[in-house]
């Protein structure tokens, strides 16, 4: 981590990533960019649907493979980039044949290294096969939900599944909020953790950093008016007046169980995630 000299008062809390000892190009590959217009976390009525989306600096969409359907082609990494709509780094990599291809980079890959998606590769980082043919223990990440249907699992930065067992058919994995479930063990995945592990260490040390992001402010319930959330209106600072705790749109939450009991993939889960206590 980086941290800035308090010249300011916004520089006296940064912190943030060196990208500069992990990233070897400032543009991206033009083939394989494209624009768009961002709705700001409205929908097609011009509803807000999604809280404190908006503004934030002009971005180009990186068109990311998570299908990797070029099997038993070696590729070479040619840059490690920054991808301004996801936390972990991306590296352009070209295959054997010529394509090039923008992939989630893994922990530790560098310029030069290759990886192959096989069933028969090498269990290092990078490589991607079946979770059939990886190792009990091992840390992965872009895991598939559904045989070929493209990565689905730990995608973030820092994030990884380990790897705890085959059986029946199933692969047992415990997900980065603990959960452990089973997924078909012929779904592919990719050996190692996905890169920018210091991610969640960085501070913003100012609002205008989070306006830049495209992160609008978080106002309080209790300040707003009755008809905007369930804890406005009072005269002065008042309690919420609720038995439990809601969100604006009045959802039960603090403790109530959200996960739909009919859902399908409920057979597949062998424990929930442990809630850790807040001290």
């Amino acid at each position: 981590m980086k941290k800035r000299k308090p010249t300011t008062a916004g520089n006296r809390q940064t912190s943030h990533v060196s990208y500069a000892k992990f990233l070897t190009v400032a543009k991206p590959h033009k083939p394989l960019t494209s624009g768009g217009k961002r709705r700001g976390g409205r929908n097609q009525s011009g509803r807000i649907t999604v809280q404190h989306q908006g503004g934030g600096h002009k971005r180009r969409f990186r068109d990311i493979d998570f299908l990797y359907n070029k099997y038993d082609i070696p590729a070479v990494v040619e840059t490690l980039e920054y991808d301004p709509y996801r936390t972990g780094f991306i590296a352009l990599v070209c295959y054997r044949d010529g394509e090039r291809r923008y992939v989630l980079a893994p922990h530790g890959l560098k310029v030069g290294d290759e990886f192959v998606v096989s069933d028969k590769a090498e269990e290092k980082p990078g490589n991607r096969m079946q979770l059939q043919n990886i190792t009990a223990g091992t840390r992965i990440f872009n895991v598939e939900l559904h045989p070929r249907g493209g990565a689905k699992f730990a995608r973030s930065a820092g994030n990884a599944v380990e790897l705890l067992g085959i059986d029946g058919g199933y692969a047992t994995v415990r997900m980065p909020s603990s959960e452990v479930r089973r997924v078909n063990a012929m779904c592919a995945a990719t050996i190692g953790g996905v890169s920018n592990e210091e991610w969640s260490l960085r501070s913003l040390g100012k609002a205008g950093r989070s306006r830049w992001l495209g992160i609008r402010p978080t106002v309080r319930g209790t300040a707003m008016n009755p008809v905007d959330h369930p804890y406005g209106g009072g005269e002065g600072r008042q309690g919420r007046g609720t038995k439990r705790p809601k969100t604006r749109y009045g959802k039960v939450t603090g403790g109530h169980k959200t996960r739909s009991p009919k859902k399908y993939s409920n057979t597949f889960m062998v424990s929930r995630r442990k809630n850790k206590k807040r001290k």
